[in-house]
């Protein structure tokens, strides 16, 4: 078992705006999915709080789940993670989630996020094994994973594959040779040992798959990526298809394709009232109020309903 590496000393989780636009298209989604019939409100919400607990605030406060359960590797920071604890209906267990997984309620649909701060690795690939192998039908599963070159400053793809076949051998298929591990190439390496690593877990299960539903690249320093679907039948697919995610932008339904890319342009507050008074935009439109380059204003377009505001409070 790897030590943390304790990222909630490094980064502040809630002042990230890619992760919050990411934070608030899943809001979206759950929130369309209960309009389709699955009732997110009683799932129970397994996620890594960390001190910081954004994503229980929010699903507890905008989704109205009720159970969440925060996981935390880490005893140097109980004492710290009980006390930051937003609300008495989270519950917190000090334990690697490996250990929690086979004890998630058989009785209850799960929404969990396995949210790491780390390149992907073996301990990772087992929780995802774990999760797709005792999920109920109907749960959803989000897994995100650090998608920076593996290794030292310096390394290139030969120290790359060495370290994906270290760490990930039984997932890598085709992606043999040296100049399968380009930098630009990595994203695509984890999206395939990640749906590798679901099926396998799926194996045996033959009343459930892996419906796909996220696929994000983003960056708020590191590239990250999030995978996610759910754990479901021809049913539940037929559900989600006669949905309105599919008019979405960001949803993807298959894992081939290219992820949705969360870019958070950088614009003034006076710039973005100016852009969301036009917004839904078609994708000729141009300002002649003010320069912004088009790849900027098309990256705003797809992201203005999730674009975070922050603002200096004084207490």
């Amino acid at each position: 078992m790897r030590e943390p590496k304790e990222s909630w000393r490094k980064v502040a989780y809630d002042l990230r705006p890619a992760k919050q636009v990411e934070r608030r298209m899943l809001l979206d989604t759950m929130q369309m999915l209960s309009l389709a019939g699955f009732h997110i409100s009683e799932y129970q919400y397994t996620g890594f709080g960390s001190i910081y607990f954004v994503d229980f605030i929010l699903f507890h406060k905008l989704l109205g789940i009720h159970r969440l359960l925060s996981v935390e590797i880490s005893e140097k920071i109980e004492k710290r993670v009980n006390f930051n604890k937003p609300f008495d209906c989270v519950d917190i267990l000090i334990k690697p989630i490996g250990d929690v997984i086979p004890t998630l309620s058989p009785d209850r649909k799960h929404f969990l996020w396995l949210d790491y701060d780390t390149i992907v690795n073996s301990d990772n690939l087992s929780d995802i094994l774990l999760a797709t192998t005792y999920l109920t039908p109907e749960s959803l599963l989000l897994i995100t994973v650090d998608v920076e070159p593996p290794g030292e400053e310096g390394d290139g793809p030969r120290q790359w594959r060495a370290y994906f076949r270290e760490e990930a051998e039984p997932y890598l298929g085709s992606a043999t040779e040296v100049r399968h591990y380009a930098k630009d190439s990595l994203p695509r390496i984890n999206i395939q040992i990640i749906e590798k690593a679901i099926k396998k877990g799926l194996t045996g299960r033959s009343d459930v798959e892996f419906l796909p539903l996220f696929n994000f690249l983003y960056a708020d320093g590191h590239q990250m990526l999030t995978i996610g679907g759910m754990i479901g039948s021809k049913a539940e697919r037929r559900r989600i298809e006669g949905s309105r995610l599919i008019e979405t932008d960001y949803i993807r339904l298959d894992l081939s394709k290219e992820p949705f890319i969360i870019k958070v342009p950088n614009v003034t507050r006076k710039e973005r009232l100016h852009l969301d008074s036009n917004m839904p935009c078609s994708d000729t439109w141009e300002t002649e109020e003010f320069e912004i380059p088009p790849d900027d204003l098309a990256a705003y377009s797809q992201i203005y309903r999730f674009f975070p505001a922050y603002a200096e409070l004084l207490l």
